[in-house]
C-alpha cells in the first residue's frame, strides 16, 4: 500500500482508494435515524453503500450492523428514486498497511 493511504484515517483512506479506483462520492456518513453509512459512491455501473472497518490487526470478519446498514440504503435509495438502480453492499476494511476491499460483501435479500 502506498504512503498516501498510510497517513489517512479512517473514511479518509477508504474513500481515497475507491476513488483511485474510479468511484464517484454520493455522499460521507450518511445518517438517519436507523443509523449511518459511512460511504455512498457510484462505481462499476451501481450505487455502492460501504460499510468502512478500521481494524489494529489483519483479522476477517462480518459487520454486525448489515440490518441498519440495509435500513439506511432503502432510505437513501427512496430519497433519490434510486429503486430501480443496481444497489451493492461493500465493505472496506483497513488494517495497518493495507487495504481490502470486499466488493458484494452481503446481500439485502431476506433483510428488511
Amino acid at each position: 500500500m502506498s504512503e498516501h493511504y498510510r497517513i489517512l484515517t479512517g473514511e479518509n483512506a477508504a474513500e481515497a482508494y475507491l476513488v483511485a479506483r474510479g468511484a464517484k462520492v454520493r455522499e460521507r456518513n450518511f445518517r438517519t435515524r436507523a443509523g449511518e453509512i459511512d460511504l455512498i459512491v457510484e462505481l462499476d455501473g451501481c450505487i455502492v453503500f460501504v460499510e468502512v472497518k478500521r481494524r489494529s490487526t489483519p483479522r476477517l470478519g462480518r459487520p454486525a450492523k448489515r440490518r441498519k446498514i440495509i435500513q439506511c440504503a432503502k432510505i437513501y435509495a427512496a430519497m433519490h428514486h434510486l429503486m430501480d438502480a443496481r444497489l451493492r453492499f461493500d465493505v472496506v476494511e483497513l488494517t495497518p498497511g493495507h487495504v481490502n476491499h470486499i466488493p458484494a460483501a452481503f446481500d439485502a435479500t431476506g433483510m428488511a
